[in-house]
């Protein structure tokens, strides 16, 4: 084999302008597949754009319909009739143009539901190891794997195809094929990586959405690399030629070093080893990706280096706007106006402890806009001076006109590292005064949804997870534009009572407020583990009385503030199964004709329902479903155990009642957002 020629930076063997015109050809197509994708993902999201336009159109259409008519009988009823409030509210749900605005109506519509209903139903499965010592070992979702089988299924065909011939040149051939097939995935590990991702722009997507290929990707890379690698070297043991080849080749120690990167960063990232030291992780693995970089372009030859400078390129845009948005948002001109708190570089940033392990961090003067679910980059020096870290934003956002100064309000909940090191500090400054921080923030980010374009939403968190499904709530209680929603129910799940002081007065304060607009809100707590609420010898224990708002042993009234002879009965057993009991067949009903819709309610509307134990995911989500006229979005925000299983019980719902196949059952939409990336 021939190793004469130099070429730039690396050595180039002659016996690859062989292969070289046909592997270029397969280089060109992994991009115009890449195309093909990114352009199919923005084309259906054009058609969601469209779906929630049309929906908004026609929710507008019954609102102005209904207000035609309400103006029409009030001028009756004055004139003529003499009819009272109740007929005519029932007037308003007869005249009414759409009940359903989220219900398929048409045949183009129905073929697209129908289309969407099976991709949902092949994605949303989740098998979960329910060994919590290697529950870090079970695969993605349904729809993550076969993603992910067709990638693979393209790598290993531009692996593979006319490069598997057995004669004098078949280690060299498969070894320039896998040499091309990597460095042609580079740019994708680095446009994946990117937090100003414009893939994700363009798909209407966020790089935390997108960091799961990312990682994929790159162990895909890894593979292709090692067999790159691998075959040049056993054919140079096989000529007895290693230490010769090093020595005539400089460029092949610099491929050595970069496949090195790439095993180091495998084995750090895995879950075990990321979770025991994330910030450390971090700072390694944002050291490692520009010298991999550099270690590949002096490997590759000028001809391919084109693939590293599109790498770098990606990430130097990336870390440009990074930092132009970080100076935007974190340094303030010496006039104008100003808040109180106001620093020139940084922000207010204030802590304090909500129960034992709970720290809620308030960062004050913040000029800018954020939706719900979206997260801020918080970086404190005070407490972390390497160290910035993803949190998501648990207040919704104030419009100019009602405060020109918004807070940015994040709940933690202190585990190891940066939490438990700033739950320590804020346990020390309790009832300090002026003690304050001076912190900086990179965002907001995310690709938040449009949860007003359902009828029916149910939010499931666990614990800090209602950071993500409170804003929700709220955004949709306190919407000034038209929305389709009709009913939310809202569950979350903690393990102790004291985890959720920081949300019960807004969700109280959500209960009112779905009154005075018609929403039908459902609020339930599930405590897992709080054996304060048990009796002293561990019998059941019920509570029944109500004495100005609050229960006699001290726990929050949930009574029926409409029928107070029938409240709530909270009750726990020593099992821990869940307990919470609500006297419905004997409790009040009440009519609420709110939109025209006519509802039942059963039970008291304006109390949150305790329960004791983990609660029935599959009921909670199947009894809204049944009773809904239109289509349903669930959002979830937990651990692998609670997400694998609202995974499933949608999946399963959605193949029990055949949606959209000829049921007239509607969709189910599932949104998932895990506490890591």
């Amino acid at each position: 084999m021939d190793m004469s020629g130099m070429d730039g930076e690396g050595m180039d063997m002659s016996s690859d302008p062989m292969f070289r015109t046909y592997n270029q050809v397969l280089a060109r197509g992994f991009w115009y597949i890449f195309a093909f994708v990114v352009g199919t993902l923005t084309a259906l999201r054009a058609a969601e754009k469209y779906q929630n336009w049309s929906r908004s159109v026609k929710s507008t259409r019954r609102r102005n319909t209904t207000s035609y008519c309400i103006l029409i009988s009030f001028l009756c009823t004055k004139l003529c009739l003499g009819s009272d409030l109740r007929s005519l509210r029932l007037r308003r749900f007869r005249t009414r143009s759409v009940k359903y605005p989220t219900k398929v109506n048409n045949f183009p519509e129905q073929v697209y539901a129908t289309a969407t209903a099976i991709l949902r139903e092949m994605s949303y499965p989740q098998f979960l190891v329910k060994n919590r010592a290697f529950a870090w070992l079970s695969p993605p979702p349904l729809g993550r794997v076969l993603f992910l089988a067709c990638y693979w299924a393209i790598i290993a065909f531009m692996m593979t195809h006319a490069s598997i011939i057995n004669d004098a040149y078949y280690y060299e051939r498969i070894g320039f094929r896998n040499a091309w097939i990597s460095v042609t995935q580079v740019p994708l590990v680095y446009l994946l990586a990117s937090k100003s991702s414009i893939i994700g722009f363009t798909i209407g997507s966020s790089h935390e959405r997108l960091n799961w290929f990312h990682r994929w990707v790159s162990r895909t890379l890894l593979i292709t690399v090692t067999v790159h690698g691998g075959f040049f070297l056993r054919e140079w043991v096989r000529a007895d030629f290693v230490m010769l080849e090093l020595q005539m080749m400089p460029m092949v120690k610099y491929g050595m070093g970069a496949w090195s990167i790439l095993v180091w960063t495998f084995i750090t990232s895995l879950s075990p080893l990321r979770s025991m030291a994330y910030e450390v992780f971090v700072l390694q693995h944002i050291a490692a990706a520009p010298v991999f970089l550099w270690l590949l372009w002096v490997h590759v030859p000028s001809y391919a280096s084109y693939n590293v400078w599109f790498a770098i390129g990606a990430i130097s845009f990336d870390w440009v706007l990074r930092f132009c948005l970080a100076i935007y948002q974190n340094v303030r001109v010496p006039w104008g106006h100003t808040c109180n708190g106001t620093r020139w570089i940084g922000h207010q940033v204030n802590v304090m402890t909500n129960g034992s392990d709970i720290t809620v961090v308030t960062i004050k003067d913040v000029h800018l806009s954020w939706k719900p679910g979206q997260h801020i980059y918080l970086w404190i020096p005070a407490i972390g001076p390497l160290e910035s870290h993803p949190l998501t934003i648990a207040v919704p956002y104030k419009t100019p006109k009602e405060c020109h100064c918004n807070e940015i309000q994040v709940a933690i909940k202190a585990q190891s590292g940066f939490s438990r090191r700033i739950n320590r500090y804020a346990t020390k400054a309790q009832g300090v005064s002026k003690s304050s921080l001076t912190g900086f923030i990179l965002g907001p980010y995310g690709s938040p949804f449009q949860w007003e374009t359902y009828e029916t939403l149910l939010l499931i968190s666990a614990s800090t997870g209602a950071s993500f499904t409170l804003p929700i709530l709220e955004s949709i209680l306190h919407s000034r534009k038209t929305i389709c929603t009709r009913r939310i129910k809202f569950l979350l799940i903690v393990r102790q009572r004291n985890h959720i002081e920081y949300y019960v007065d807004r969700l109280l304060q959500a209960l009112a407020h779905a009154q005075e607009v018609c929403i039908i809100l459902d609020i339930e707590i599930a405590i897992t583990d709080d054996e304060g609420s048990l009796g002293d010898d561990g019998s059941v224990m019920r509570v029944e009385e109500e004495h100005d708002g609050k229960l006699s042993n001290g726990e929050i009234a949930v009574s029926n503030k409409v029928d107070a002879e029938k409240p709530y009965v909270i009750t726990t057993s020593h099992s821990h199964s869940t307990s919470s009991s609500v006297d419905h067949k004997n409790s009040t009903e009440n009519d609420c004709r709110c939109g025209g819709e006519s509802t039942n309610l059963t039970g008291a509307p304006g109390a949150i329902i305790y329960s004791y134990g983990r609660p029935n995911i599959d009921a909670f989500i199947r009894y809204p479903v049944e009773e809904t006229g239109g289509e349903t979005s669930v959002a979830v925000c937990g651990g692998k155990s609670l997400v694998a299983t609202v995974r499933n019980a949608v999946a399963s719902l959605s193949n029990d009642r055949a949606i959209h196949k000829g049921t007239g059952a509607q969709g189910i939409h599932l949104h998932v957002e895990e506490y890591c990336f």
